[in-house]
């Protein structure tokens, strides 16, 4: 395996401007439990039985339960908070594909690698086998970063 760039840690140049440029984003990991989705369901009132029934679920192509994917994109959110502050995320675009199903009881980590071109930041959520389960973008209006 390949190391990959959030297996850095964080680092930050100050700009003339006063603000501050992150390279990577604090990583923030979670282990998505039957709980964790419950609650999530009861939050959003989203009960389809492919997140909440493992009878129904098993009958599924996922064969399982998986979690809903909105669970773990907040992980990114909170990812993007820790790293640059609060009106980071208000200005925030996120474009991102789903790429895996997060399963029940999967630890996801979500991070991200300032991109080259300066635009925003290469984001992704993994779980524990080090397979990238949502991967994309988030970009965030100039000048918005926390010092």
């Amino acid at each position: 395996m390949f190391p990959r760039p959030h297996d850095h840690p964080v680092g930050g140049l100050t700009m003339a401007d006063g603000t501050t440029t992150i390279d990577r984003l604090t990583p923030v990991t979670k282990r998505i439990d039957r709980a964790a989705i419950r609650l999530y369901a009861e939050l959003t009132d989203d009960f389809n039985p492919i997140h909440v029934d493992p009878d129904f679920a098993a009958t599924t192509p996922m064969k399982g339960i998986i979690a809903h994917g909105l669970l773990s994109v907040n992980l990114l959110w909170q990812s993007v908070r820790r790293s640059l502050g609060e009106a980071a995320v208000s200005g925030a675009t996120l474009d991102i594909r789903f790429l895996r199903p997060v399963r029940e009881d999967d630890v996801v980590t979500a991070g991200g690698q300032r991109r080259t071109d300066g635009d925003g930041y290469d984001v992704w959520i993994d779980n524990q086998h080090g397979e990238t389960v949502i991967a994309g973008r988030i970009l965030h209006r100039p000048g918005t970063v926390a010092s």
